[in-house]
C-alpha cells in the first residue's frame, strides 16, 4: 500500500516495531565496545610491530591507516550511540562511556552531543538544520559554486568537493560551523556563547575542551618519548580516516538528487527524518560500522534504538513506511561522486526544495 507522510505519525510507526527491539542491554553494548576497541588496538599493534617507520614504507602505511581508520570508525559510532542514550537507561552511564569513546578520537563529546541533537531535531530543514545543509542555487554562494563548476567541469568539481568533504569538512564544521544552517551563521564547538551554544552550555563545552586537551597532551608526550612519525602513523593517519568516514556517511545520508529539503512553511520532524537515505556500503565496512549507513533512516526516526537491534527493527520499519523509505543501491563511490557534483537546491513549490539536475 502506498503511504503518504500525512497518513503516518511517529507513534504509528513505533507500534509497528516490536517493543523488545527498543530495550537496551548494557552488557550487549559493551560487547560491541570490546569488539571495536580490541580490533583497533590489535590492528594498531600489528602495524607498529610489522611495518618499519621509513619513507620507503610510506605506501604501506597509507594503506594500513586506511584500514585502521575504517576499523576505528566503529568506536566513533558507539560513542555516537551513547550521545543518543542508546547504551543505557542511565544518563550518566551514557555520558561517561560516550565521553571516553569520543574524546579519545578528538571529538568534543558534550558539544557534539548538543549540536547533533539539533541535527536530529531539524533534519533536512533548509535553514535551521545542522550539518550538510545545502546552499540555495540562486543565492550568492550558490551562484559562485555553479560558476566554479561551469569553469572547471563536473569531474573536477566533484573531486574538489570530495576533498572538501572528507578532509576539510569535519574540522571546519567544529571550528566554524561550515555546512550548518544559515539561520545560525558562525558557530564554534569550542567557544561559548554563540547561536549554537548558549551560555548555559559553558560547563559542558569546557569539559569537552578539557578532554581534547588531555588527549592532545598525551599525543605530545607519546611523540616526545617515541617519535612524531610513530604518532603520525598509528594515530593521526587513522584519525583522519575516521573523520573521512564520518563526513562521507553524514553527507551521503542527507544529500541526493531525489531527497527533499523543506523550508519553515512545510517542514516537520517526521518529514525531515524520512528525507534521509540508506546507502550501499560493502558488507565488511557496514559490519565494522555497526550498520550505521544502512539503517540510518530508521535511526533518524528512533535514534534511541540500539544498534544491535537495528537490522531486525529495520524490516518492520520499512514495511510500516512503505514507499517513503529511501535506499540507494548504487556502489558507494558512484553515489559519492554523483552527490558531490550537486551544487544547490531550488524551490519546487509548497516549501519543498530539491537539488537541481544537470
Amino acid at each position: 500500500m502506498n503511504k503518504t507522510q500525512d497518513q503516518l505519525n511517529i507513534g504509528q510507526i513505533r507500534k509497528a516495531i516490536p517493543e523488545q527491539l527498543f530495550k537496551k542491554s548494557e552488557s550487549r553494548f559493551l560487547v560491541s565496545v570490546a569488539q571495536a576497541v580490541s580490533s583497533t588496538v590489535i590492528l594498531g599493534y600489528i602495524g607498529y610491530r610489522c611495518i618499519p617507520l621509513t619513507w620507503f614504507a610510506l605506501p604501506i602505511w597509507i594503506l594500513f591507516d586506511l584500514l585502521l581508520g575504517t576499523v576505528a570508525m566503529g568506536i566513533w559510532v558507539l560513542g555516537h550511540e551513547c550521545g543518543h542514550a542508546a547504551f543505557s537507561n542511565n544518563k550518566l552511564c551514557n555520558d561517561i562511556l560516550g565521553y571516553i569513546l569520543h574524546e579519545i578520537l578528538l571529538v568534543p563529546y558534550f558539544s557534539w552531543q548538543h549540536s547533533h541533537a539539533l541535527h536530529h531535531a531539524k533534519t533536512n530543514h533548509l535553514t535551521e538544520g545542522e550539518t550538510f545543509c545545502p546552499v540555495v542555487l540562486n543565492s550568492k554562494m550558490g551562484k559562485i559554486y555553479q560558476k566554479i563548476k561551469d569553469i572547471i567541469g563536473i569531474e573536477s568539481f566533484s573531486i574538489v568537493q570530495i576533498f572538501n568533504i572528507t578532509v576539510l569538512g569535519w574540522p571546519l564544521y567544529l571550528l566554524l560551523g561550515v555546512t550548518a544552517g544559515s539561520s545560525r551563521g558562525f558557530t564554534s564547538h569550542f567557544i561559548v556563547p554563540n547561536k549554537l551554544f548558549p551560555s548555559r552550555m559553558l560547563l559542558k563545552v569546557s569539559l569537552s575542551n578539557i578532554g581534547l586537551c588531555l588527549v592532545i597532551f598525551g599525543l605530545y608526550k607519546w611523540a616526545e618519548a617515541r617519535s612524531f612519525a610513530e604518532v603520525m602513523a598509528i594515530y593521526i593517519g587513522p584519525y583522519l580516516v575516521v573523520n573521512m568516514w564520518l563526513t562521507i556517511i553524514t553527507f551521503l545520508q542527507h544529500t541526493d538528487i531525489n531527497i527533499p529539503h523543506y523550508d519553515s512553511s512545510s517542514w516537520n520532524r517526521l518529514k525531515g527524518a524520512l528525507s534521509t537515505i540508506d546507502r550501499n556500503y560493502p558488507a565488511w565496512i557496514d559490519s565494522l560500522h555497526f550498520e550505521i549507513g544502512t539503517t540510518h533512516v530508521l535511526h533518524h526516526v528512533f535514534s534511541e534504538l540500539p544498534h544491535y537491534h537495528a537490522n531486525e527493527a529495520n524490516l518492520y520499519f520499512k514495511k510500516a513506511i512503505g514507499e517513503l523509505y529511501h535506499c540507494d543501491e548504487k556502489p558507494l563511490l558512484t553515489s559519492l561522486y554523483q552527490c558531490a557534483s550537486l551544487v544547490g537546491v531550488e524551490h519546487k513549490g509548497d516549501g519543498v526544495w530539491f537539488f537541481q539536475k544537470d
